[in-house]
């Protein structure tokens, strides 16, 4: 499978001290299926940072992941669980994953989700408005994070 990284720097070691804390599935690497989420990605990190906008271009290795007995999560939608899982990992201000997966797969929380979010932690909605409000969402860009040392082992640059 084809998967794609958008930053404000060509990406061709992944170093997981790099990623920031009190992002959606962790500190890691995150990558998406879709180029122009990648692409977008890397406008924003370039707003924010400055450079260029880079996508890197990586090839994962699923059916040897997965027979490598990595431990994966899958969120095929937005659900209290995806919700709840999404919740922990922004609030952890520390680098110590509050998780057991090596990889992750599921919706991103992009800026309008965020906004959900902040309602949600802000008691203006309950979690089952919450989940309501994203049902309706379209063009939901799915994420792919790898965690750990071992998972982007199955990550090779194309």
């Amino acid at each position: 499978m084809i998967l794609y990284h958008g930053s404000n720097v060509d990406v061709w070691e992944i170093d997981l001290n790099r990623s920031e804390v009190g992002k959606d599935f962790g500190v890691g690497f995150y990558l998406t299926a879709s180029r122009e989420q990648a692409e977008r990605m890397a406008s924003r990190r370039v707003r924010l940072y400055g450079g260029e906008p880079m996508v890197s271009v990586f090839e994962f290795d699923e059916v040897a992941a997965k027979a490598a007995g990595l431990m994966q999560k899958d969120f095929q939608f937005y659900s209290k669980e995806w919700a709840d899982f999404i919740l922990a990992n922004r609030a952890n201000s520390s680098r110590k994953q509050i998780h057991e997966y090596d990889i992750v797969h599921g919706p991103i929380a992009n800026d309008d989700v965020g906004f959900q979010i902040r309602r949600l932690l802000a008691g203006i909605i309950t979690i089952d408005i919450f989940l309501q409000e994203l049902k309706y969402k379209q063009g939901v860009t799915f994420q792919y994070f790898f965690a750990t040392e071992r998972s982007i082992q199955y990550l090779k640059r194309v």
